[in-house]
């Protein structure tokens, strides 16, 4: 079946196909009742504009390019949320791509982004270098960073509190009287992984506690990450009466390998993640987690960029949105020595 055209509409509605330009782009020189005919004869005709035509004609797209680090980490979910419904409110459309955490993938796809003259992007990167963005920002492409900054390049970057947050749960560790208290952390490649570990050193020096490398791993972000890691760690420091772990999915492998070890929580280990996901109430006992902005990170980073192609010679900003601490039964005061 043949598609139909802004010439068809212009005839079924009586008009000029100029008319019908004027009406699909918001024009405020048509009147009421002319809209209502344009847009019954679309209705009628099943009329799809054709958005390339209409992007070189306007000289823009009216195209964001997302890419994530993991799609398959529910963290991302919120954050695109946030992202697509401040795009769909402002007239654009979403690219979504995930780079699994492989710095190669993302080249790839910020190429496909180039390709694809998108207005911008929005980058939770695989590593802090992310040379590639010079591409982007070669082709006066804007790029915000979300979640990750990326080191050496003047881009908006919109990240959550995440020193504060770490150094915050640690110390409520320490308020409850643990003393030996083992950290599984991420990557030291990216933000989240350096700025939570520095939070939990912090957290240590500022009680007088000595950092202890012993009781430091550093996993890959992933579930089976922390499940090894949180084995191996128990099982070489089992005096250990706390464990912060860094990230939703590496508490979850972290709370099957102290459930495997045959520890009761909090009774004999403390636990905090650092993540609040809707199945932390759900658990047995519930967890304490930090609680990142997860769709507002989004949303400020879809308005940062939207900004940014309004005014793009005004200076980049770096913002931190807060977290919060909410404690439930997996934290108590440490087992007697």
């Amino acid at each position: 079946m043949k598609s139909s055209t802004s010439q068809d509409v212009a005839k079924k509605a009586g008009v000029s196909v100029a008319t019908v330009s004027r009406v699909l782009n918001g024009s405020p020189l048509v009147t009421e009742s002319v809209q209502h005919k344009v847009l019954h004869a679309v209705k009628e005709l099943n009329y799809q504009p054709n958005r390339t035509a209409q992007r070189l004609r306007a000289g823009r797209s009216q195209v964001i390019g997302l890419i994530i680090s993991d799609i398959q980490n529910p963290f991302f979910t919120a954050v695109v949320r946030g992202i697509e419904d401040v795009a769909y409110r402002d007239g654009y459309s979403l690219i979504l791509c995930n780079s699994d955490e492989d710095p190669e993938k993302e080249k790839l796809y910020i190429n496909v982004m180039r390709s694809e003259e998108v207005a911008g992007v929005i980058l939770a990167s695989a590593s802090e270098a992310a040379p590639q963005v010079d591409d982007l920002i070669t082709y006066n492409i804007p790029v915000v960073a979300v979640d990750r900054q990326i080191a050496d390049k003047q881009i908006d970057s919109v990240l959550a509190a995440n020193i504060e947050g770490a150094r915050e749960a640690v110390a409520y560790l320490i308020k409850l009287g643990h003393r030996h208290i083992g950290f599984v952390g991420l990557p030291l490649t990216h933000t989240p992984g350096k700025e939570r570990y520095e939070g939990y050193s912090l957290a240590l020096r500022e009680h007088n506690l000595k950092l202890s490398t012993d009781l430091v791993c550093i996993a890959d972000a992933k579930q089976q990450g922390g499940y090894e890691h949180t084995r191996d760690l128990l099982a070489n420091q089992p005096h250990i009466t706390a464990l912060f772990v860094a990230n939703n999915l590496m508490t979850l492998g972290a709370l099957n390998a102290i459930r495997e070890r045959g520890l009761k929580i909090p009774d004999e280990i403390s636990v905090i993640g650092f993540d609040d996901m809707p199945w932390a109430s759900l658990l047995q006992p519930p967890l304490t987690a930090v609680a990142q902005p997860t769709y507002e990170l989004g949303q400020r980073a879809a308005e940062l960029l939207l900004g940014r192609l309004k005014e793009r010679n005004k200076p980049a900003v770096l913002e931190h949105l807060p977290t919060q601490l909410i404690v439930r039964g997996s934290t108590g005061k440490p087992r007697p020595e």
